[in-house]
């Protein structure tokens, strides 16, 4: 079977980006959704303007809070920066909403009956590539006999179809909850904030990539994590938690192993 062209110009980035490769921690971050852009060869979507600095095109904040936590952990960190309505990287391919056609109350019309050739195209182009940098950066970790501990960063909308949310920040897992459990407790010991055990959202195989296929078939530690993207919406909140972050992880790491 012929591959399908390529979507990306040559001159449009890669569908990833690496910060600090070298890291020395033995913490990986990713970023499934860091940005909002969209591939050229699909202009907008049929999607207005106003719709693309939403919550249904990126994790607005999460990016930040990658980089800065990178920077203070001295970890890898490996981030998507295309729009999750071009292909949603958190997705398996065979999900429904991989890409989606509605996203909340907006329909997305250039996604509308997509051939199985064009979703093919989107997948060739970004989904496969992120991830198998992520596979990549994972396996030289463990083949360097240091065990990765993975850690994806999101973010979540205050309000979600009318209804308020009233958590701060979710600390989700699935079949694995060494991490997110050592984590959950971390947080909530310091009574400041209403942590999510599994909210707003809970990580699984229908609905979920990173997780799973990075995380639970390699049997490493891990956690995936929600935080309210009003709180991260500007530099000076992504750096308090960041700063968080990278103070309660080493912790939570500490604990599991030590157990």
């Amino acid at each position: 079977m012929t591959a399908p062209p390529n979507l990306l110009g040559s001159d449009e980035p890669a569908p990833f980006q690496i910060v600090q490769a070298q890291g020395r921690s033995r913490f990986v971050l990713c970023c499934d959704h860091a940005g909002r852009r969209l591939p050229r060869a699909l202009g907008d979507l049929g999607v207005d303007a106003s719709e693309l600095q939403r919550h249904i095109a990126w994790d607005i904040g999460a990016a930040g809070v990658a980089l800065q936590l990178a920077t203070t952990l001295d970890a890898c960190a490996i981030l998507q920066p295309y729009s999750r309505l071009a292909i949603d990287c958190n997705r398996p391919l065979e999900a429904a909403d991989s890409i989606a056609t509605r996203s909340e109350d907006t329909v997305i019309p250039g996604n509308q009956l997509l051939s199985a050739h064009e979703a093919a195209r989107r997948a060739q182009a970004i989904f496969h590539p992120y991830h198998a940098q992520l596979r990549a950066e994972l396996d030289r970790r463990q083949r360097a006999a240091s065990a990765p501990i993975l850690v994806s960063l999101h973010s979540f909308t205050p309000v979600y179809q009318g209804v308020t949310r009233p958590w701060q920040i979710g600390v989700l897992y699935h079949r694995d909850a060494r991490l997110g459990h050592a984590l959950l407790a971390l947080l909530q010991a310091e009574q400041r904030w209403t942590v999510g055990d599994n909210q707003p959202y809970a990580v699984d195989d229908e609905h979920d990539y990173t997780v799973p296929q990075h995380g639970e078939r390699r049997g490493i530690a891990h956690v995936e994590l929600e935080i309210r993207q009003d709180l991260i919406a500007d530099s000076a909140g992504q750096a308090y938690w960041a700063a968080l972050l990278a103070r309660l992880l080493p912790l939570a790491a500490a604990a599991i192993h030590a157990a």
